[in-house]
């Protein structure tokens, strides 16, 4: 069961995060600064609270006995799909949640600066997260 919720949630994360990169953020990148940092920002205040926390939280933990789990046993496929999964959790908390911090400091001056570092950043996390599902499915 572990198993599943770990990459189920990577998965679904890997779609969020993955929407961003292809969506979102070219969207945000026609508006003014202004606009897109406060677009951005309301975005980065509903994502820090409700289901998406949860989401990754519970895919985080997941993650986490998913390592305590496979460990004794030797199972690679698992271990290695959970540190790709534990890969972009990292990344998210290192890079990109400082990354919305700073736009909430400095503002629009910020903006074209943070959109591409953010944006390289989080299809980085997309791609460690949809690692997390290939390794799961197809080893």
């Amino acid at each position: 069961m572990i198993f599943t919720i770990a990459i189920v949630g990577a998965g679904l994360l890997a779609g969020v995060y993955a929407s961003f990169s292809v969506m979102v953020m070219p969207a945000l990148s026609r508006l003014s600064d202004r606009e897109a940092t406060t677009a951005m920002a309301g975005i980065n205040r509903a994502a820090e609270r409700g289901p998406f926390l949860a989401l990754f939280t519970l895919t985080a933990l997941a993650a986490v006995g998913l390592v305590i789990e496979a460990a004794p046993r030797g199972d690679a496929r698992e271990l290695i799909a959970a540190g790709a999964s534990l890969a972009s959790t990292a990344v998210t908390v290192l890079v990109n949640v400082p990354l919305n911090r700073q736009l909430d400091r400095v503002g629009q001056s910020s903006w074209p600066t943070y959109r591409r570092r953010w944006t390289v950043w989080n299809t980085v996390r997309a791609g460690m997260a949809t690692a997390a599902v290939i390794v799961a499915v197809a080893f």
